[in-house]
């Protein structure tokens, strides 16, 4: 597929509510509480584009957003950086966007004096071993033995390059936690 990665900013409305409209179609399956409408996911779009912040998104011929990804600055004296969205239509999945988003922000905070790249990745839906469960019962065990169940993107972003460095337990409520991964870059 065809596409490139620009800039995704404020002032092209029609690529903000592209944007948005990803956020609440990408999100429905395994996140389905965080932009459940497109008034919510709106209200996040321009919240982090009036942040300090990296937004990118891959679009195809005629413009259209097939995927977006945002970075901010995590703190830590600017060396930590947090991924922050990233999605891609589903119908666009599998073909390299979201490696090339990845990739591109990658290069982007380096510039900005990044060593680690950051994210969480909730699992609301119950899609893997670490969902349901005690964490607090052998936790780095439970991590170690970690199982996909049903396409939970952690594995997407293990082949990016990403490690599981921590789990934060009943984060989305009562057994679904939130998997942190981070990168050195």
């Amino acid at each position: 597929m065809n596409f490139q990665i620009i800039d995704l900013t404020a002032e092209n409305p029609q690529a903000v509510d592209q944007a948005a409209a990803l956020l609440v179609e990408g999100f429905k399956r395994t996140a389905p509480t965080v932009w459940p409408d497109m008034p919510a996911a709106l209200e996040e779009v321009h919240e982090l584009l009036t942040g300090d912040g990296i937004y990118r998104a891959a679009v195809d011929n005629s413009g259209a957003v097939l995927g977006w990804i945002g970075g901010q600055e995590h703190g830590y004296d600017g060396n930590v950086w947090e991924l922050h969205p990233l999605v891609v239509h589903p119908t666009a999945q599998g073909q390299g966007i979201g490696r090339a988003l990845v990739a591109d922000l990658e290069d982007k905070v380096r510039t900005h004096g990044a060593l680690t790249l950051t994210l969480g990745t909730d699992d609301e839906a119950h899609l893997t071993s670490l969902s349901d469960v005690n964490p607090y019962d052998n936790l780095w065990e439970r991590i170690r033995n970690i199982r996909n169940l049903d396409n939970h993107p952690y594995t997407f972003y293990e082949k990016c390059g990403f490690t599981i460095t921590g789990v934060m337990p009943d984060a989305n409520g009562p057994g679904k936690p939130d998997i942190y991964m981070s990168k050195r870059l």
